[in-house]
């Protein structure tokens, strides 16, 4: 048996001023010996990430990271032979995503982070899951149907995200005269956008998706233009943990090698989600298909995908 335990918001900002404190003595010990010694796993999870990590009230999170993290820890418990895990969940944000999962603080987070050369040098990643195109997010009304349009118009991306390196460096490329503005999270990315304050909001295409369906009016709300980026999420985890990345990869690899990645997929993307039950309705592209197959870690610079 596991259980939830969902860790209270005030935490957060506990664990981040405390990033060389006791979180800097909980990173000595490698994940799999903490997890045999506590029957204790922490989840890094998302508030608002689309469907692939999001909250569902009450300290409750789900999508289809957190799902695939869920079963790939279950299996973890069954290869230790433990009686109980218990998994709790700690929200992170773009920002701080790293920090907490170096310092001890989360174990794995399953949010929507590129794996990426840079980030390498700090964390582990599992398999790549899900290849993801950086889109942008537009009014119908604006008329906006390409990146080139945003010339003289204010763009909203995450702070924390590849999207405002991405924005900054296609700016400077084109020569285009465009406001960047960051946004706290993926939830005030599309307030921006809603509100007018932006003409724009850049994000992961999923993100772009969910966001939109969520909306009050998503009729009034369209994803355009060719991709900034095309990159592979994949679920994080401590560099200094080699044997829990072993393990943690094999329940990535059973649960490709048996089907179920297409049916978690499918339970997020294209059936109705809560809380509100809408539907995303984003077929699995033939990237993230390839990535089920190949369950491939390499970093972005080295991860051949096929661009649009």
């Amino acid at each position: 048996m596991y259980r939830h335990t969902p860790r209270p918001a005030q935490f957060l900002l506990t664990a981040a001023a405390l990033l060389l404190g006791i979180g800097a003595a909980q990173a000595q010990q490698d994940t799999l010996t903490k997890i045999k010694s506590t029957s204790t796993v922490t989840m890094g999870v998302r508030e608002a990430s689309g469907a692939m990590s999001f909250t569902t009230g009450n300290g409750k999170y789900a999508g289809f990271h957190v799902d695939v993290c869920e079963r790939a820890l279950q299996g973890v418990q069954k290869a230790l032979g433990l009686p109980r895990l218990d998994i709790q969940y700690q929200m992170v944000t773009a920002q701080n995503r790293i920090p907490l999962l170096t310092n001890g603080t989360v174990d794995v987070e399953c949010g929507t982070t590129t794996n990426n050369v840079a980030r390498q040098k700090e964390v582990a990643f599992a398999p790549t899951l899900y290849v993801e195109e950086v889109r942008t997010a537009v009014t119908v009304a604006s008329g906006i149907t390409s990146a080139d349009q945003l010339a003289g118009k204010s763009v909203a991306a995450t702070a924390g995200a590849t999207a405002v390196p991405l924005v900054r460096k296609y700016a400077k490329e084109k020569g285009l005269d465009i406001q960047l503005l960051v946004a706290k999270d993926n939830a005030e990315c599309f307030i921006m956008l809603e509100s007018g304050r932006a003409q724009a909001c850049v994000a992961d295409g999923q993100i772009l998706a969910t966001g939109i369906a969520r909306m009050r009016e998503p009729g009034k709300y369209r994803v355009v233009g060719e991709p900034f980026n095309v990159e592979p999420l994949a679920i994080m985890m401590s560099k200094d943990s080699p044997e829990f990345k072993k393990l943690f990869d094999a329940q990535i690899a059973s649960l490709s090698a048996s089907g179920e990645i297409a049916r978690i997929y499918d339970r997020w993307f294209m059936q109705p989600i809560p809380p509100n039950g809408i539907t995303v309705n984003l077929p699995a592209s033939a990237n993230t298909q390839a990535a089920w197959a190949q369950l491939s870690d390499k970093p972005m610079e080295a991860y051949q995908v096929a661009k649009p």
